[in-house]
């Protein structure tokens, strides 16, 4: 189809094609982020859902315990999301029927879902995926993704629509990125966080991101792994 328009410079029409576009994708906002401990894990996410700017669900939990002591979130297009969990579980129950209910580490679990996401690379899961558990040695580890499989294993990671504002907060009190010793003017060694400090530093972040990005808020879900376990607490937010 084509419409004709008429130039300004000229007396002549110009014809232009009309160009009708389908786009499969929509962003549900959200945002996650996760931390690794010395003997715990933490991945967290607000439950705000939203569509521009309509909030269709301020209570949609985007953090999903999968069993073996893993929890998985894959934030972005909802849709998406939900269909990437869903693979992960079907072959997760394969891997416990081959293995005789073997538990399946965060190692082994990263891999599986790099191939889920390299497998729909032409046409990707429009979302940000961390998994979180303890290693073989109890230590915590998180593995983000990117939407065509790449990924590693971090200290801590953010995901979403407030990436931008949480990563970097992460870096300085996470990674002691830009930390130093004010009494001998070296930088700050890396250590593990305490569990409590972990918990104060993620309900700060999300705190400071719903004061500035409309798509985070409503309600603050964390996912804690330890060695007895995997437990879940609450926390309100900004609910405008």
């Amino acid at each position: 189809m084509s419409n004709t328009i008429a130039s300004e410079y000229g007396h002549t029409d110009t014809s232009v094609p009309i160009e009708h576009r389908f786009n499969p994708y929509s962003d549900n906002g959200g945002t996650i982020l996760g931390i690794a401990g010395e003997d715990f894990a933490v991945l967290a996410g607000d439950t705000r859902h939203t569509s521009g700017y309509s909030i269709n669900s301020r209570f949609q939990p985007k953090i999903m315990d999968l069993g073996d002591d893993l929890v998985m979130s894959a934030n972005g297009f909802s849709a998406d999301g939900d269909a990437l969990i869903r693979s992960f579980q079907q072959q997760l129950t394969w891997y416990h029927f081959n293995n005789q209910n073997k538990k399946l580490r965060p190692s082994s679990a990263a891999r599986l879902i790099q191939h889920l996401l390299y497998g729909h690379r032409f046409f990707p899961y429009y979302v940000h995926t961390i998994i979180a558990g303890l290693d073989e040695e109890g230590k915590g580890a998180i593995y983000s993704f990117d939407p065509v499989g790449s990924y590693e294993r971090e200290q801590c990671r953010a995901g979403g629509a407030a990436a931008s504002l949480i990563m970097p907060f992460l870096d300085n009190q996470v990674n002691f990125k830009n930390q130093y010793d004010p009494a001998t003017g070296q930088a700050r060694l890396k250590t593990y966080l305490k569990l409590d400090e972990v918990l104060n530093l993620v309900r700060d972040a999300f705190t400071s991101a719903t004061e500035r990005h409309i798509e985070v808020g409503d309600c603050l879900q964390i996912k804690i792994i330890t060695k007895e376990g995997v437990r879940e607490e609450f926390y309100p937010l900004k609910r405008d």
